[in-house]
C-alpha cells in the first residue's frame, strides 16, 4: 500500500481529501485529534488519534506506516476568533506545523502539501490575486498560515522538503455521494449555517455588514467546490510524486459572489425562502477576495467542474438533509 499521512483527515477538507486520494490508488492514513473533527468522517483508510504537539506520537506514526507524503490540513480556521485568540492560532497552527514538519523530515517524509489560505494576502480589494501578490495578513489565522509557508520554504532549502503549496479561498459544498460532508460545531461556514436556517434549525443567517464597497454591500468571495479543491491536492502529490520542484497554487475559480448572491441561489435551490437578519461586519473580514490565478490550470492540469454555486449548494443540500456525524 502506498500511505498518505492525512493530518486533519477527520474535518471537512480533509476526509473529501481521503476519499479523492483513495480513489487515486493511496491510503490515506488520518491523523487528527477530533477537536474540530469527526471519527465518522474517517471511512477510506485507517485513523490514528493524536496531537500534532505530541512528537513521539507522530514519531510513531510515520514509523509505522512510512508515507510517501504528508497532506497537512490540521488546523484551527475561524476568522473572528484568531482575532480574539491569536495565541491558540499561534500555538496550534503554527507550533503544530513545525511539530509535524520536523516529524516528517527527520522519518525522510520529504514530499509536502501543505491546505493555505487567500486570507495570507490580506485585504487587498480590486487586486487580481495570484501567487506572485504580497502577503499582508490582516488576521492572526493568515498570520499563522503565512508563517507554516516560510517554514516550509526554510526546510525545502536546508533539507530538500519538496512542498506544494495551496492558497485557496472559500470551500463549499459536499461530497454528491454523501459519504461525508460539511459539519463543524459552531457552524461558522456561509452555506450550512443558510441550509440551517432555511431548514428551521436556527431562527436565521446574519449577513454580517452590507455597508462594504461592492454592487449589494456584502462581502465577495470565490467559492470551489471542495471536491474540485481536493482533486487539486491529489493533482499536487502526483506533481512531488513525479519529481517536480516546491511550487505554490492558488485554488480559485476567478468568479466572486456576494453574500447576498449566495443567498439567492440558495433560495432557488432549495426552493424555500433564506430567513436573515442584518448584522454589524466582523472584525478581520476583507471586502472582496477573488482569484485571478490559471497557474493550477495549466501548470497541474486542474479542471473545477462542480465549481458553480447551484452545484455547490444543491450537493451541500442532500449532504444537509441526509448525512450527519454523531456528537
Amino acid at each position: 500500500m502506498t500511505f498518505v499521512l492525512v493530518s486533519g483527515g477527520a474535518g471537512y477538507i480533509g476526509s473529501h481529501a481521503c476519499k479523492a486520494l483513495r480513489a487515486a490508488g493511496f491510503t490515506p492514513v488520518t491523523f487528527d485529534n477530533l477537536v474540530t473533527g469527526w471519527q465518522d468522517a474517517v471511512k477510506f483508510g485507517p485513523f490514528e488519534r493524536g496531537d500534532l504537539m505530541d512528537r513521539a506520537r507522530l514519531d510513531a506514526v510515520f514509523e509505522q506506516y512510512e508515507p510517501v507524503a504528508v497532506m497537512h490540513f490540521a488546523a484551527l480556521s475561524q476568522v473572528g476568533e484568531s482575532m480574539a485568540e491569536p495565541g491558540r492560532y499561534w500555538s496550534n497552527n503554527v507550533a503544530g506545523s513545525l511539530n509535524l514538519i520536523e516529524a516528517a523530515v527527520a522519518a525522510g517524509c520529504l514530499r509536502f502539501v501543505f491546505s493555505s489560505t487567500c486570507a495570507t494576502y490580506g485585504d487587498q480589494d480590486n487586486v487580481v490575486l495570484d501567487e506572485d501578490s504580497a502577503q499582508h495578513p490582516i488576521n492572526a489565522y493568515g498570520a499563522s498560515k503565512r508563517a507554516i509557508e516560510d517554514i516550509l520554504a526554510n526546510f525545502d532549502a536546508a533539507h530538500n522538503l519538496q512542498n506544494v503549496i495551496f492558497r485557496y479561498f472559500n470551500v463549499a459544498g459536499a461530497d454528491p455521494e454523501a459519504e461525508v460532508g460539511e459539519f463543524h460545531q459552531p457552524e461558522t461556514h456561509l452555506v450550512p449555517l443558510m441550509l440551517d436556517a432555511i431548514d428551521g434549525k436556527r431562527d436565521a443567517l446574519t449577513v454580517f455588514g452590507t455597508d462594504y464597497d461592492t454592487p449589494d454591500g456584502t462581502c465577495i468571495r470565490d467559492y470551489v467546490h471542495v471536491c474540485d479543491l481536493v482533486d487539486a491536492h491529489v493533482l499536487g502529490l502526483k506533481w512531488l510524486l513525479d519529481g517536480k520542484q516546491s511550487r505554490v497554487f492558488n485554488l480559485g475559480t476567478g468568479t466572486g459572489f456576494s453574500v447576498l448572491e449566495v443567498i439567492e441561489h440558495s433560495s432557488a435551490v432549495t426552493n424555500r425562502p433564506v430567513p436573515h437578519n442584518i448584522g454589524e461586519r466582523r472584525p478581520g473580514d476583507c471586502t472582496k477576495l477573488v482569484s485571478g490565478s490559471v497557474r493550477a490550470k495549466k501548470e497541474l492540469g486542474w479542471s473545477p467542474r462542480r465549481s458553480d454555486l447551484k452545484t455547490m449548494i444543491s450537493d451541500a443540500w442532500r449532504w444537509h438533509q441526509t448525512g450527519h456525524y454523531d456528537t
